[in-house]
């Protein structure tokens, strides 16, 4: 009876150390890639921001251009994926300001992630600055890309894994303008 009562003891200890791992992957979620496009007249402000980078450099969101924000995290299967191309297309489109955004994750993780793939634009380590678009595309996954026009609206959301179709498309739908 002992040995029984020992078991059972075990099955339920393992069990309730199942279902707090359960919930700690709910607290993650992944998007599907879906493009989400404003029109112009439609578009609200963004907000504007600035911050301390995984370099120690300061970074202020310059006035004009076409901004592409990427909120990413380095434990991110669909963020290594995007990664090679969120750094070719950074150097394809010299004239649009790339940023980073790190979210739930650790500086020294992360420093690693943008040395291995050679990201070339840089990454703010705050991510309370993605409170500013509540009101507009809220990163609503990881990783999740949000593109601001010229004027600093809010233009375009991917929610999810990027593709070189989908952000081009978008980039030069903005550049149309």
């Amino acid at each position: 009876m002992k040995k029984f009562i020992a078991i059972l003891f075990a099955t339920i200890a393992l069990t309730a150390c199942g279902n707090s791992s359960q919930v700690a992957t709910k607290s993650y979620i992944a998007g599907n890639g879906a493009v989400t496009f404003i029109e112009p007249e439609d578009r609200k402000m963004g907000p504007t921001f600035s911050g301390k980078t995984l370099d120690g450099d300061y970074f202020e969101l310059p006035n004009g251009g076409i901004v592409v924000l990427n909120v990413w995290a380095s434990w991110c299967s669909p963020c290594r994926a995007e990664a090679p191309t969120l750094a070719a297309l950074a150097n394809k489109y010299k004239g649009v300001v790339f940023l980073g955004v790190l979210t739930r994750d650790s500086e020294v993780a992360a420093r690693a992630f943008q040395k291995r793939f050679n990201l070339p634009y840089p990454t703010l380590v705050d991510d309370s600055v993605l409170l500013g678009f509540r009101d507009t595309l809220s990163a609503n996954a990881i990783p999740t890309t949000i593109l601001m026009d010229p004027k600093g609206r809010v233009a375009a959301r991917i929610s999810g894994e990027i593709t070189v179709a989908s952000l081009s498309d978008l980039i030069e739908k903005l550049h149309a303008e």
